[in-house]
C-alpha cells in the first residue's frame, strides 16, 4: 500500500468531523475509548493541529491560504472561513477543560491508568501525572502557539481582542508548566557493577562474551564525556540524582521516568505548584516515557521552533535545560545500543531493562532513540544497514510482514499491548500499582523506518525501508474502525482475533495521533530533496564525460557555413552540458537528465550528417 499523506490526513479529518462534530448544536465531542483526559485532549487536538502548523498545504490560519481539498474536508464546520476559527475555539475548549480553578494547568492521566490487580484505581490516582501528558501538551503548546501568532497576523493584522490575548497566555502558561514537569522528571540511575541492576546491563552489553572487568573499561571509557556532562550541565531540578556519578566505578543510565520522582528537586525560578511538588515516581528510566520525552522536546529544539521567538525569559531557561537533557540521552543509548566493536546489543533481540525486564518493544525504543540520535548528528551507511536489518526483524517479530499463529504472544505487543508497572503509585490513597499500557508497536516502527529513510544514501536501505514502510502502512491501515468512529484507530482484533473477535466503535486518539505523526513524517520524507546517490553520480558522471567527448569531436566537424539549424543544436548541447557539469554532484538525477539531452540532440546531429553523405 502506497502512502499518500495528504489524503490519508484529509480521510482523518474528514472522519473526525463526522465522529466528534455535531452540526445541529455546534459542538465538539471529547474524549474517545478511554474517557476525558488531558493526554486523550491533547492527542485528538493534535490531530488537527499537528498537521496544520507541520505542512504548509493543511495551513488552516488564513482563509485565503486554505487550499480546495482541505476547504472541502471543512464543509461541516463553514468551509475554509471557518478553518482557524474553528482551532481557536477547540484551543479554547481544551484550555478551559484542562485548567483548574486557581488557573493552574491539569495533566491528569484518567482512564489511561489501569490497575495491576482487581481493584479499580481511586479518583486520586486518576489524578497522576504521567510524562505522557507533559510530552503531548509541549507539543501542543508549541504547535498551538504557532498557530495563534500566524492567525493573529493574518486575521487580526497583530491587534488581538482581549480574550484572544488570554487564551494566548492561557497557553505559554500550560507550556511553562509542561517544560518544568519535564525538566523534574529526568533522572540518572546510577548502581554498582555486582548490584542485580549493574549485572542486567552488563549482560545486555556483553554481546561478545568478553570478561566483565573488559566490558566495564569499555562502558566506562564510551561514556566519560556523557557522565562529565551529565555531572556539571544537569542540575536543575536533578542536584540529588546526580551525585552518584561522582563515583567513577558505577554504572548509570539516563533518561526518564514515568513521572516527577520522588528526589526531584524544585525549580526556583519558576512560580507554579509543579515546580516545588514532592514526586512519587520512581528514580529510573522508562524506556517508553524517555522516547515520548525525547519526542516532544525534539518538537522544541528543532530549527522551526527557535525562528518563532516566542519564549519567555524562564521558556528559554527551561528550553536549554532541556536541550541539555535530550542530547545527552540520546548520546547514552545511540552509545550502548551500538557498544562494542562486533554484533551491536540492539541487535541481540529482544533488549533488556536494568531490572531485568526484556521485549521486543523495548528494541523498538531504544532503535527509535537511536534513529532520532542519528537525524540529530550524522549517520553513516553502516549505521543505517544495520538498522534496517533491525527494523526488518522487529517488523517479523512483530507480526506485521509474517502471519500471527493461534495464540502469537507476539500479538500482545499489539492487543492489549506492553503493560508498564508505575512504581510508586501503591503509595497513593491506599489503592492498587497503576499500569501503562502502550500497543503502539506499528506506528512507532512505521515513524522510525521513515526517518531512516530520509537519512538513507544507500539504494538499498532506502529501498527495503521504503518496502517495509508501505507494509507497515498497510497493516495499520487494516486496523482502522469500520463501525463508530468510521476510519479512526484502532481495532487490532480486525487483524489478530479473528472473524469472531468484538469490534471496536469508539476511537482510540492514542493511536489516531500517532498515525498523523506518521503522516507528517511521511511528508517531510518525500518533500525532502531526492537521495544523491553515489552510484547515481558514477553514471552521470560516465555519461557527462561521454557527451562531452562526442560535443567535442562534432565541433571538429563544424565548418564556416553551418546551418541555422544546426548552430542552435550545437548551442543547446553546450547549454545542457554546462548545466549537467555544474548539477552532477549535487543532483545526479538532474545532471544526467541534461546529459541525455545533450546526447539525443548530438545523436541527432550524426544521423543528419549521415543521411546527407548518403545523399551526395
Amino acid at each position: 500500500m502506497r502512502i499518500q499523506p495528504r489524503e490519508q490526513i484529509l480521510n482523518i479529518w474528514q472522519a473526525m468531523f463526522d465522529s466528534c462534530w455535531d452540526r445541529e448544536k455546534e459542538t465538539w465531542s471529547w474524549g474517545g475509548r478511554d474517557g476525558v483526559n488531558s493526554i486523550s485532549d491533547s492527542e485528538q487536538l493534535l490531530c488537527l493541529l499537528y498537521p496544520a502548523t507541520e505542512i504548509d498545504a493543511f495551513a488552516l490560519h488564513d482563509p485565503d491560504r486554505v487550499e480546495n481539498d482541505v476547504s472541502e474536508r471543512l464543509e461541516p464546520i463553514g468551509g475554509r472561513t471557518w478553518g482557524g476559527s474553528f482551532l481557536v475555539k477547540l484551543l479554547d475548549e481544551y484550555i478551559a477543560n484542562n485548567t483548574d480553578e486557581t488557573g493552574q494547568p491539569i495533566f491528569a492521566s484518567g482512564g489511561y491508568l489501569k490497575s495491576s490487580d482487581s481493584r479499580q484505581p481511586t479518583p486520586v490516582q486518576r489524578r497522576i501525572e504521567v510524562v505522557d501528558a507533559y510530552s503531548m501538551s509541549l507539543t501542543l503548546c508549541m504547535a498551538g502557539l504557532r498557530f495563534l501568532r500566524d492567525h493573529i497576523a493574518a486575521v487580526w493584522q497583530n491587534r488581538p481582542d482581549e480574550q484572544m490575548q488570554q487564551l494566548v497566555d492561557a497557553v505559554s502558561t500550560r507550556l511553562t508548566a509542561a517544560m518544568t514537569g519535564l525538566v523534574r522528571s529526568f533522572v540518572v540511575n546510577t548502581m554498582f557493577p555486582k548490584s542485580s541492576e549493574g549485572q542486567a546491563i552488563l549482560s545486555m552489553l556483553n554481546v561478545d562474551g568478553r570478561s566483565e572487568q573488559n566490558v566495564l573499561s569499555g562502558v566506562k571509557f564510551s561514556l566519560e564525556r556523557v557522565r562529565a556532562r551529565l555531572r556539571s550541565d544537569v542540575v536543575l531540578g536533578q542536584e540529588t540524582s546526580v551525585k552518584g556519578l561522582e563515583n567513577d566505578n558505577l554504572l548509570f543510565e539516563c533518561g526518564w521516568s514515568w513521572g516527577i520522582p520522588e528526589d526531584a528537586s524544585p525549580v526556583g525560578f519558576i512560580d507554579a505548584p509543579i515546580a516545588k511538588a514532592v514526586g512519587t515516581a520512581e528514580s529510573r528510566p522508562y524506556l517508553y516515557f524517555t522516547m515520548v520525552a525525547l519526542d516532544g522536546i525534539n518538537d522544541l529544539v528543532s530549527p522551526q521552533a527557535g525562528e518563532m521567538g516566542m519564549l519567555d525569559e524562564q521558556q528559554h531557561r527551561l528550553a536549554q535545560a532541556l536541550r541539555t537533557r535530550w542530547e545527552l540521552t540520546q548520546l547514552y543509548w545511540s552509545t550502548v545500543a551500538r557498544f562494542g566493536d562486533g554484533v551491536w546489543p540492539l541487535e541481540d533481540i529482544p533488549w533488556r531493562t536494568s531490572d531485568g525486564d526484556q521485549s521486543d518493544y523495548y528494541s523498538l525504543i531504544v532503535s527509535a532513540v537511536l534513529i532520532q540520535d542519528l537525524v540529530s548528528r550524522s549517520a553513516s551507511d553502516d549505521d543505517l544497514t544495520r538498522a534496517v536489518a533491525i527494523f526488518d526483524e522487529l517488523a517479523g517479530r512483530g507480526r506485521i510482514i509474517r502471519r500471527a499463529t493461534e495464540d502469537d504472544p507476539a500479538i500482545r505487543l499489539h492487543s492489549p499491548g506492553v503493560r508498564l508497572d508505575l512504581r510508586g503509585t501503591e503509595r497513593i490513597d491506599s489503592g492498587p500499582m497503576l499500569q501503562w499500557e502502550v500497543s503502539d508497536y506499528s506506528a512507532v516502527l512505521l515513524k522510525r523506518m521513515l526517518q531512516a529513510a530520509r537519512l538513507s544514501n544507500n539504494v538499498n536501505a532506502r529501498d527495503k525501508l521504503m518496502d517495509l514502510s508501505k507494509a507497515t502502512m498497510e497493516h495499520l491501515h487494516h486496523r482502522r474502525l469500520e463501525t463508530g468512529a468510521v476510519g479512526l484507530w484502532d481495532d487490532a482484533g480486525k487483524v489478530f482475533g479473528g472473524k469472531d473477535a468484538p469490534r471496536e466503535t469508539r476511537p482510540s486518539w492514542y493511536m489516531t495521533e500517532r498515525l498523523i505523526e506518521c503522516l507528517v513524517m511521511a511528508e517531510r520524507t518525500y518533500s525532502a530533496a531526492p537521495p544523491n546517490w553515489p552510484e547515481l553520480q558514477v553514471v552521470a558522471q560516465v555519461l557527462l564525460d561521454t557527451a562531452e567527448h562526442r560535443f567535442d569531436q562534432e565541433l571538429l566537424n563544424v565548418t564556416i557555413g553551418i546551418g541555422l539549424r544546426s548552430r542552435g543544436t550545437m548551442q543547446r548541447v553546450e547549454h545542457h552540458i554546462d548545466e549537467a557539469r555544474q548539477l552532477v554532484r549535487k543532483d545526479a538525477a538532474s545532471a544526467l537528465v541534461h546529459t541525455l539531452e545533450a546526447l539525443r540532440d548530438l545523436n541527432g546531429l550524426e544521423i543528419g550528417r549521415t543521411d546527407a553523405n548518403r545523399n551526395m
